[in-house]
């Protein structure tokens, strides 16, 4: 009985081997296919096929810049229909020019001048005595160096403004993400530019009397910030050519 139960035994311990043998090959190959339809033929240890996030920026920022020109090239085309045919008088064409003018969406030229920020060289050291060395952020652009050039140059009664190739208009937002400046669905890397009609002696004397450029030039001096100040005699601004509509947050209604 002895021999005839280990006989009998032996068989019904390896049937579960075989079984989770099985199970393990088929698992592996479940995970190959997975893999395999994850990667479609890429390299999944590296992502130097994959698209980084800087390229994928890049790209939307250039597809943005060619839809508002294609938008702009819509509205004018509209614009130029509805004055032929909206029977208005002269004086209502004449109100409408200016509300047109006074909105940014109309090709603007005058006296003027442009102000150049750049970051400083990532070197820097102080430059003057009693000066603590900088920290990383003492040497770039910041989101509140851009908005007090902007708000200085409104200040001082600028016709209209213009951050690097862009219009503003009532609803443009200047903003920093890291290094980089979104503006109106597009990005830009320093040196950044803001030019402006009106009077550029009175353009100047605003941005002098601005706290907060003040305060930027106490980094200028110390650290080697970029600034510069351009003069033009004739400086052309472009209509801005986005969209005009208002994006605002609504409240979602709850889920019952």
């Amino acid at each position: 009985m002895s021999n005839s139960d280990d006989s009998s035994a032996g068989p019904r311990r390896a049937g579960p081997v075989r079984l989770l043998t099985a199970a393990v090959f088929a698992l592996a190959g479940l995970l190959f296919v997975t893999s395999f339809n994850t990667s479609k033929g890429t390299n999944i240890r590296t992502d130097a096929s994959l698209l980084k996030l800087s390229d994928l920026i890049e790209e939307r920022s250039q597809n943005n810049a060619e839809l508002e020109e294609s938008t702009g090239a819509v509205r004018r085309r509209v614009d130029a229909l509805a004055e032929r045919d909206d029977g208005s008088t002269k004086a209502e064409d004449a109100r409408l020019a200016a509300l047109r003018t006074a909105s940014g969406t109309e090709e603007l030229t005058g006296r003027g001048l442009t102000v150049t920020l750049n970051d400083a060289p990532p070197n820097a050291t102080a430059r003057i005595p009693n000066v603590p060395e900088p920290q990383p952020n003492d040497l770039v652009i910041h989101q509140q160096d851009l908005q007090a050039v902007v708000n200085a140059l409104w200040q001082g009664g600028a016709q209209g403004i213009q951050v690097m190739d862009q219009r503003l208009i009532s609803t443009s937002a200047v903003r920093c993400v890291g290094n980089t400046l979104i503006l109106q669905g597009r990005v830009y890397s320093p040196p950044y530019k803001v030019s402006a009609v009106g009077d550029p002696g009175a353009l100047r004397k605003a941005m002098a009397a601005s706290p907060a450029l003040q305060n930027y030039q106490l980094y200028v001096n110390a650290y080697g910030l970029g600034w510069k100040v351009d003069e033009h005699k004739a400086l052309t601004l472009p209509g801005y050519s986005g969209t005009v509509d208002l994006h605002y947050a609504k409240p979602v209604a709850p889920t019952p």
